[in-house]
């Protein structure tokens, strides 16, 4: 079983502050989604260990980021019937998109598209 969450920010910019979220995903064996520039920040988190995935948000949340949203909390991933291939199970690490709309294809190629529309206001299904 997985587990993940979803959180909005103002915009994700500082250097600093995504090398600390990229050790504290290394440190958690957590696979870690950021859609940096500019507005709006999102970051998806998700884990095998739903522990792992609330220690990663606990480490966003003392960054004090702008605008700070846990649009959906930590718990186990919805499967919303798309193939995953053993390898987006087990790639663990920090990636960088630019966009909304390669965030958005990421999440449906790990099976959680819905679930991120609606976390993100998208849709209220």
């Amino acid at each position: 079983m997985l587990f993940n969450a979803l959180i909005r920010t103002h915009h994700i910019t500082s250097r600093k502050k995504i090398s600390a979220l990229k050790k504290a995903a290394d440190a958690y064996n957590c696979y870690v989604l950021l859609r940096t520039g500019s507005s709006p920040g999102v970051m998806y988190v998700e884990s095998g260990r739903e522990e792992d995935v609330n220690a990663w948000v606990n480490t966003v949340h003392k960054l004090r980021y702008k605008d700070y949203q846990l649009v959906a909390k930590p718990g186990p991933q919805s499967d919303e019937g798309y193939a995953k291939s053993s390898a987006i199970l087990t790639d663990p690490g920090l990636r960088e998109v630019d966009t909304i709309k390669e965030f958005g294809a990421l999440m449906k190629d790990r099976g959680v598209l819905d679930w991120w529309r609606r976390g993100m206001g998208y849709t209220h299904r």
